[in-house]
């Protein structure tokens, strides 16, 4: 058995390895078991990394985004056979990209519509628009949403409903709901939130969630003094040589405001800025069936089925799998654990949350009532070396 000093230890060797700082919150129904706090928030001006510092959050947005969605779900604001057409007019003619005998790709109509699971649980067909400098990465659609958005970010700032309409034309790499890519299914969960509601996803996602839960430096935009608590955004250069971005992992502006930014500067669904002690108790809420300091925020039954595997076998074995995602499925939003064995995994079947792109992770076991929060920014982030390594000894120091 390990013990929490293990865990000290192991989070004081990536700093000596090279991270900038990281920071790492467990708790257990209600009581936080462990919390601490490595290296620097700002390394040059030798600031030390502190319960206080805010970290971009990039993908692990998404768990609070989600959750808020199946707390709408449960409200019975929209149901997951609801074709997105009914919210999003302009997208009731998808089609989508077919390969022909000869390598060429055709493009002809779906035969069904996007539904609300196809975007709660990525299997819609569209990965994101992912842009270095000018050349579009990932996938091969990535390359038609980037040309579908050039008139957009050509205008400058875009609201997040444009973005959804620009993207009504780009043809789907499949039939909806016939595979798993990630991707652009948040950008339409987002937008889900905001025609259910009547109000932009962050106003939504703050007020059904970041205050119900008094998760005070949380937000998707930056706002009294974040600026100043937000950690610095390093990058590792070989040699483990902390400093500026190299040309392979430079962001635009715009990219960079996704991710910070104040009320009205980012184009788009921004992403969310927190600490570990505050998405804790998030992470509580979900591990705790939907109670958090004696309040009821969600159902119980909801959670449960936010952490249902919805991807079939062959998803699964073809689109899901890697070292770091091993014994994983995926429910809406969120990997669930399905498989301890096959993902070298010592925490409960069930388990589930999910990744930034940044360097952070958190799960919730609701066997446990146990939460496990990890951040850290920094590019390229080596998740599965810091990942994997944290939870093993997290999960190790659980009585």
């Amino acid at each position: 058995m390990s013990d929490f000093r293990d865990l000290d230890q192991l989070l004081q060797k990536y700093v000596d390895d090279g991270l900038p700082g990281c920071g790492c919150v467990i708790a257990k129904q209600g009581k936080i078991l462990y919390e601490n706090y490595f290296g620097w928030s700002d390394k040059e001006q030798g600031k030390p990394l502190t319960r206080e510092n805010v970290f971009r959050q990039a993908s692990l947005t998404k768990i609070a985004m989600y959750t808020t969605a199946m707390m709408l779900y449960e409200q019975g604001k929209f149901l997951m056979t609801d074709p997105i057409y009914e919210y999003f007019p302009e997208w009731r003619n998808s089609t989508k990209l077919v390969p022909g005998p000869d390598g060429r790709m055709s493009i002809v109509p779906t035969k069904g519509p996007i539904t609300v699971k196809h975007i709660m649980n990525m299997t819609c067909g569209l990965p994101y628009d992912m842009i270095m400098g000018d050349v579009p990465v990932q996938h091969p659609v990535s390359g038609l949403m980037a040309e579908a958005m050039k008139p957009l970010r050509e205008k400058g700032h875009y609201t997040l409903r444009e973005q959804i309409k620009a993207m009504s034309g780009v043809p789907l790499a499949f039939e909806p709901g016939s595979r798993f890519l990630y991707g652009f299914s948040s950008e339409l969960t987002a937008g889900l939130l905001e025609a259910v509601c009547g109000k932009p996803a962050e106003t939504v996602i703050k007020e059904m969630l970041f205050e119900p839960l008094g998760m005070e430096s949380s937000a998707n935009f930056i706002f009294g003094d974040l600026s100043e608590r937000l950690v610095k955004n390093y990058y590792l250069h070989p040699g483990r040589r902390l400093g500026e971005a190299d040309a392979t992992y430079a962001l635009t502006p715009e990219q960079d405001a996704r991710f910070v930014g104040p009320l009205g500067s980012v184009s788009g669904f921004s992403r969310v800025v927190t600490n570990c002690f505050d998405y804790t108790r998030l992470m509580q809420m979900l591990a705790c069936g939907g109670i958090y300091n004696g309040t009821r925020i969600m159902g119980r039954k909801t959670i449960d089925l936010l952490r249902t595997n919805t991807l079939t076998e062959t998803m699964l074995r073809e689109d899901f799998t890697n070292d770091y995602l091993a014994g994983y499925g995926y429910g809406y939003g969120m990997r669930t654990l399905m498989d301890p064995y096959a993902g070298h995994h010592n925490g409960s079947v069930g388990a589930f949350g999910w990744t930034g792109g940044s360097g952070t992770w958190a799960e919730a076991d609701p066997c446990e009532g146990v939460s496990i929060v990890y951040m850290h920014n920094l590019q390229p982030n080596l998740e599965e070396y810091h990942h994997l390594r944290m939870r093993a000894v997290a999960y190790g120091c659980l009585q």
